[in-house]
């Protein structure tokens, strides 16, 4: 790990990690990360459905895909302002109630995605829907890391992060196909279903532990004055928004240059999905044995798969082997989290909460520069350049982040 000034006092090192000691038993562990990961899944699932049922819903909607797009930047517009609002205002809430609060809303805002008559109220039902996203992402992630040793901290924030990156091999194939046989809304009820299901799990299986009655807003809000934190925020939200600019449009330009039956986009969300998982998985442990390099590292492979999608596109395997390398670019998340709660100070809930807001950010940014691209007249493989400028854009930022690591330690020397 880079020492940094955000992450050389005591008080972070005490808040980023739980000892062993402090740590529940390995079958407690276990199961509270599994019920962790089933929350990823749903959210991931509602998440990305969406991005596969782009042309349904804008044809039951009366609007253009470029249009319908806008449903996704909805969504993660109300994950970067919740995000920050309910992580200061739950702070001293016990994690595992504030858990439970947040993925109750989660999937009432998914029952009503099912059932909202037109456009202007289906943009709105998907901006308060992203409203717990951030936040659950962010507590989850604080609870995962205090259930083992400081060194396999990433490794847990990855197995949270592994219902997601499953949700796109699985839940999102699987409510995608259920979307085309009974409707595009009929997908957004099953992800409520698995919302509720969660709420069950997280309420058994999560540890009880009393909220720090020391938390405060301000002493939340305290993140935004670290100069780290600011950056490696900056990261994700440019860095990691070329991996939507593609997958936003995936089904469209899969349909339409590179010419696969509509029968075979499951078969390319699933591929998508494999990617996520195994990026995951790795860049997880990479991350637990360094950090800065790992994240350096997977920008710069984000520029290099991003780029490629624009020559393998017009190809159908080509461009389907090119989608599970996008894929992989999710392994940046474990990375970035624990990058956060290490320059965070005290102020973890409101860091780690950010970080969500951080990729949806990167989610509405890649997803709406796309669909500039493509309203201009580029075409659908204008959105594999969107992505390489943005994982550039993201190694531009690293490099400052680094850079300025580097003169603050130079210095102390």
């Amino acid at each position: 790990m880079v020492v940094t000034p955000d992450n050389t006092n005591d008080t972070t090192d005490r808040l980023a990690s739980a000892t062993s000691t402090d740590a529940p038993d390995r079958t407690t562990a276990r199961k509270a990360l599994l019920a962790l990961g089933v929350g990823g899944f749903a959210i991931g699932t509602g998440e990305f459905v969406i991005m596969g049922l782009l042309p349904d819903a804008a044809r039951d909607l009366g609007i253009s895909i470029p249009e319908a797009g806008h449903l996704i930047s909805a969504y993660a517009l109300g994950v970067v302002i919740g995000a920050p609002l309910l992580a200061v205002l739950g702070a001293r809430w016990p994690r595992r109630n504030l858990l439970l609060a947040l993925m109750t809303v989660f999937a009432i805002g998914n029952f009503a995605s099912a059932v909202v008559p037109d456009y202007g109220s289906m943009l709105i039902a998907r901006l308060l829907t992203g409203f717990p996203h951030g936040t659950f992402f962010g507590v989850a992630a604080l609870v995962a890391a205090n259930l083992v040793p400081r060194h396999a901290r990433a490794q847990a924030v990855g197995l949270v992060m592994l219902g997601l990156t499953t949700a796109t091999l699985i839940g999102v194939p699987i409510a995608a196909a259920i979307g085309q046989w009974l409707g595009w809304r009929s997908a957004f009820a099953l992800v409520g279903a698995i919302g509720v299901l969660t709420v069950v799990l997280v309420w058994r299986w999560v540890p009880f532990v009393a909220g720090d009655r020391l938390a405060s807003p301000l002493r939340e809000l305290s993140a935004l004055a670290r100069k780290q934190v600011w950056l490696t925020l900056g990261i994700g939200a440019i860095g990691f928004g070329g991996m939507f600019a593609v997958f936003s449009y995936i089904k469209p330009t899969m349909l339409e240059v590179a010419h696969v039956s509509v029968d075979s986009i499951p078969f390319v969300l699933a591929l998508f999905g494999v990617g996520m998982v195994g990026g995951n998985l790795i860049g997880s442990r990479l991350a637990d044995k360094a950090l800065m390099p790992t994240i350096g590292g997977l920008l710069a492979w984000s520029a290099l798969v991003l780029g490629l999608f624009v020559y393998t596109a017009p190809h159908a395997w080509l461009a389907s082997a090119n989608v599970l390398l996008i894929g992989t670019i999710v392994a940046i998340g474990p990375a970035l989290q624990i990058r956060l709660m290490d320059v965070a100070g005290e102020a973890q809930t409101l860091a780690a909460a950010l970080n969500h807001s951080a990729f949806n950010m990167a989610n509405a940014l890649g997803a709406w520069l796309g669909g500039v691209t493509i309203s201009a007249g580029y075409g659908w493989t204008s959105t594999g350049w969107v992505g390489l400028v943005l994982a550039i854009g993201g190694l531009l930022v690293y490099a400052v982040s680094l850079s300025s690591s580097r003169r603050i330690v130079a210095a102390r020397a």
